[in-house]
């Protein structure tokens, strides 16, 4: 007797891979009072502390809020601070003062 199967009489429909994403684009961002929660386009949030970034700790809330998604995604701007982010960077994790 043989263990193997035919893929091909298969309901195609039992054949579901897990979503795994490539890419990582921002899709919008909010703050809280320590952190910045960066939500991005295949459902992931990613959370960073806003005292990484001293620009971004220092501005107001009304600077913070205003912001620019560049590159299709792949890029933070606040235009009134003058602070770019990207999110590759954010993915990374690394605490700048730790480096």
């Amino acid at each position: 007797m043989s263990a193997s199967v035919d893929i091909e009489s298969r309901d195609k429909s039992t054949l579901r891979r897990a979503y795994v994403p490539t890419t990582a684009l921002a899709k919008s961002l909010k703050f809280n009072d320590d952190m910045m929660h960066v939500s991005l386009i295949d459902g992931r949030i990613i959370s960073v502390p806003v005292i990484w970034f001293p620009l971004l700790d220092e501005a107001t809330s009304e600077q913070r809020e205003y912001y620019e998604i560049g590159g299709g995604g792949i890029s933070l701007h606040w235009p009134e601070i003058d602070e770019d982010l990207s999110v590759a960077n954010l993915m990374a994790g690394a605490d700048w003062r730790s480096t």
